[in-house]
């Protein structure tokens, strides 16, 4: 093999799986690899660090391993500078391009270190000039909204990424440290998914909730209009469906034609869902039916009524939809990143499409929690990369009850 470099990686390497996933990825990738050196870390807090001497048949194939290895937080021992192309092409990057991580990344340009101010996976980076010609940051950007003339990062040189590193303590309960499972004391995890929260307010900043219908299905709609009006919900990203039905049961008491409080259907339920959009759409949007006194709890009155964003992205299977929903999946994508700034804390309920959706998006940084009855849900959320995602595999139902319970302690289930 002509084309080598060496790389290392530092973390729990060894308990965590890293370092025998970085290994495979390198065979994956038709190279080869020494280990030149492996200090392991002696005690449970303690981190290791490996130096790799990675190679492949040509630059462009290591190129391409080493933008995969840095996925795993491994970096170049010499990273030199970035190599910078034009876009030529509006929707397109040039060819080599460097494809993003969403781990903390900083830029190399004419020897002086940069930090990507938006971290995102699955991008490129784009370098922006101030009219003095020095550089005034380097962002990610989807491949979407590339122009012509945007200068561009290519190939791996002058990148360093770094993963956030689970903090150990020996004989410590570790979050969702195994794989995702039903057996944990779910108590014990309600609890630290509201301590996450509480930490991420009293630090100043977002929490944001990613739902879907299951959070009206199971009833749980009132525990997340508690938590709404408690100041525990600054951003919901959701699809049509769970306004959709959140609004139905606000106007029917119903969800899918369900009696919520009997749990069995009603004469002419199957209409309901239908008719709820039709009023929706009758007065122009969530907000007018809030304020004209149409919608007069959920959910989505909660939102509007406290001053509280919220995204709605549509699919092609939608009703209606909401005059609310972006219906452009692009455009939607644009909305969810303008809600990122400040959010500290993420939680997904019940949706495996918005949830793998927001996790392509958010930085690594970032707690993200996925409550999910379906533990394929968790699992397809960390194998897009969202590895630093913990799992709770739980009846959503229960779980925001029990959360509710946890931050609100006046609430009291009706």
């Amino acid at each position: 093999m002509s084309a080598s470099e060496t790389v290392e990686v530092t973390g729990h390497l060894m308990d965590s799986g890293i370092l025998s996933r970085i290994l495979a990825d390198i065979g994956e990738y038709g190279g080869d690899y020494v280990i030149d050196r492996f200090d392991v870390g002696h005690d449970a807090a303690d981190t290791s660090r490996a130096t790799i001497t990675v190679s492949a048949d040509d630059d462009a194939a290591l190129q391409r391993l080493l933008m995969r290895l840095q996925t795993r937080g491994v970096n170049q021992v010499d990273p030199g500078e970035a190599v910078l192309a034009q876009a030529d092409m509006d929707g397109v990057f040039p060819e080599g391009f460097y494809s993003t991580t969403n781990l903390e990344t900083k830029v190399r340009i004419g020897s002086h270190w940069i930090e990507v101010e938006n971290p995102e996976m699955d991008c490129g980076l784009v370098v922006e000039y101030a009219e003095s010609g020095e550089v005034a940051r380097v962002v990610t950007l989807p491949m979407s909204d590339v122009r012509v003339g945007m200068h561009v990062v290519c190939g791996a040189s002058g990148i360093r990424v770094k993963s956030p590193v689970l903090e150990k303590a020996p004989g410590s309960f570790g979050f969702m440290e195994s794989d995702v499972s039903s057996e944990k004391p779910q108590g014990v995890l309600v609890r630290q998914v509201a301590d996450g929260m509480r930490e991420a307010r009293a630090a100043g900043k977002k929490v944001l909730w990613v739902g879907g219908p299951g959070v009206v299905h199971t009833g749980a709609a009132p525990a997340m209009v508690a938590m709404v009006n408690a100041g525990f919900v600054d951003v919901l990203f959701a699809g049509n469906a769970l306004a959709t039905h959140d609004i139905e049961s606000a106007l029917y008491g119903t969800s899918l034609g369900v009696d919520l409080a009997l749990g069995r259907g009603v004469e002419h339920g199957h209409e309901h869902h239908i008719r709820a959009l039709n009023t929706i759409r009758k007065v122009g949007s969530i907000r007018a039916a809030v304020e004209s006194g149409v919608l007069t709890g959920g959910i989505m009155h909660a939102m509007v009524t406290h001053e509280k964003a919220f995204v709605l992205v549509g699919s092609v299977r939608d009703d209606g939809p909401l005059p609310d929903v972006y219906t452009d999946v692009i455009e939607g994508q644009r909305a969810m990143r303008a809600q990122l700034k400040d959010v500290g804390y993420c939680l997904m309920v019940a949706t495996m499409l918005h949830s793998v959706a927001t996790g392509n998006i958010l930085p690594a940084s970032i707690p993200l929690v996925c409550v999910d009855i379906n533990p394929a849900t968790v699992t397809k959320l960390a194998d897009r990369g969202s590895s630093h995602a913990r799992g709770i595999v739980t009846d959503v139902g229960l779980f925001l009850e029990q959360l509710a319970g946890e931050l609100v302690p006046d609430y009291r289930r009706a």
